[in-house]
């Protein structure tokens, strides 16, 4: 499994990614609209990156920073959950043909996402 990224949701995008830019050397690898209002910006040129999400708003507290891993079989990682006792908090979602996720908790309440991206 590889960690993909770190996701957090922002106030203003724009100021983000200059800070990301300018102060931690960070690069817009790709930037999309993902629905009306809502922005995200992925930084980053290696193999772990930095997905910044602007507009949406009125995430939980412990939704504003989530973490990313990609897993070989979506259905095989929720059979792991599932018979492990593990509830699933969100999906699995499928926003495009190229990608399919959802999220857990950790035991601190921090959300874990783990994606299956599509061939």
């Amino acid at each position: 499994m590889a960690f993909l990224w770190t996701t957090v949701h922002v106030n203003n995008l724009e100021e983000s990614i200059k800070f990301y830019e300018k102060y931690v050397g960070l690069r817009v690898s790709r930037r999309f609209e993902s629905r009306p209002g809502v922005e995200i910006a992925f930084l980053g040129d290696g193999e772990t990156e930095l997905e910044l999400i602007g507009g949406g708003g009125g995430y939980p507290e412990s939704d504003q920073i989530s973490l990313g891993f990609s897993v070989d079989s979506l259905d095989k990682k929720l059979d792991e959950m599932n018979q492990g006792g593990i509830e699933i908090y969100k999906g699995p979602i499928q926003p495009n043909p190229h990608i399919k996720f959802f999220y857990v908790k950790d035991p601190n309440g921090i959300s874990v996402q783990f994606a299956e991206q599509m061939k």
